[in-house]
């Protein structure tokens, strides 16, 4: 046995340098403590800590009355547990109906980019055309103009076609956005030609290739999109605000902003129930998209 030992560390001395610092090596499951590493944790906990506690005094807040919000020092969790603010909405105030104009036009408008974006990505990336240079550089000139300076523009064209104070008025001027025919354009101008050219071959057409090829490998982006897309318009507020001209088509960014005011002055505990029921859903479609949404950001990091 000590014969053994002794061949065997023998032969160990007698490998190359770097074979010895493999072996003298600590092992790769065993992780180091690291002072930095933890330093990073510390800051990131700090970090996610000063976003969600805003959030969390909201939603808690919203369960108070007027006077404990204005209360001098206030506190964290309510004294006195009221539903009275969220009773408001889904009462008098009618939350259904500002909810539903607000669902139906922030999903149109994510139906009509998810189509629209994809379509002209698709042709500025894969289709030869003539001037297909100049349209892509419009969509890129039309990223640096601010939104506010088209309202009046739109504002006159849809009152010229008759269409305010309608579901249309609020989603048609937002159908196609130049952020996501950019981002379709550069996904897609990723995707192989052979692939394109092998169904060409087969006898596919443009629709057969976009709709059988290009969107099926188009998740991630498509995800990426409609998170976007919804957000933005889901909180849209100054469009709303000058399209929306009665309680009818009034969306929940502008009931949140008129019913939330009284006579003399705000009402707080209305105000943040009102943002607590806004920010749901939101928080729901990027949870149920996160996986897609993580995905894109990777892939377009790799690229």
């Amino acid at each position: 046995m000590l014969h053994v030992k002794e061949v065997a560390s023998d032969s160990l001395e007698s490998l190359p340098a770097p074979s010895r610092r493999l072996r003298d090596r600590p092992s790769l499951g065993r992780k180091r403590f690291r002072p930095s590493r933890l330093i990073l944790h510390a800051v990131l906990v700090l970090c996610l800590a000063a976003t969600l506690l805003p959030l969390v005094w909201m939603i808690l807040s919203s369960f108070k009355s007027q006077g404990e919000i204005l209360s001098d020092p206030t506190a964290w969790l309510p004294a006195h547990f009221t539903l009275e603010n969220y009773e408001q909405w889904f009462g008098p105030l009618k939350f259904g109906q500002y909810f539903t104009n607000t669902l139906v036009v922030a999903g149109v408008t994510v139906a009509g980019n998810l189509l629209f974006c994809s379509m002209a990505g698709y042709a500025l990336a894969k289709m030869d055309f003539r001037g297909r240079s100049l349209v892509f550089t419009l969509v890129l000139i039309t990223l640096m103009i601010p939104g506010v300076v088209t309202f009046i523009p739109m504002f006159v064209t849809v009152s010229k076609l008759g269409l305010l104070n309608t579901y249309a008025s609020l989603f048609l001027p937002f159908l196609a956005s130049p952020v996501g025919v950019f981002l379709m354009r550069q996904f897609i101008a990723g995707i192989p030609d052979s692939l394109i050219d092998a169904a060409r071959l087969d006898g596919a057409g443009e629709v057969r290739i976009f709709t059988g090829i290009i969107m099926p490998l188009c998740r991630a982006p498509l995800a990426t999109l409609a998170i976007l897309t919804f957000l933005a318009s889901w909180n849209n507020f100054l469009w709303p605000l000058v399209a929306a001209q009665g309680q009818s088509t009034y969306t929940l960014p502008i009931a949140l902003s008129l019913f939330s005011v009284g006579q003399n002055a705000t009402n707080y505990g209305l105000l943040l129930a009102g943002a607590t029921l806004v920010i749901l859903p939101v928080v729901a479609v990027f949870i149920a998209l996160q996986r897609y949404f993580t995905q894109s950001l990777v892939s377009t990091g790799i690229k």
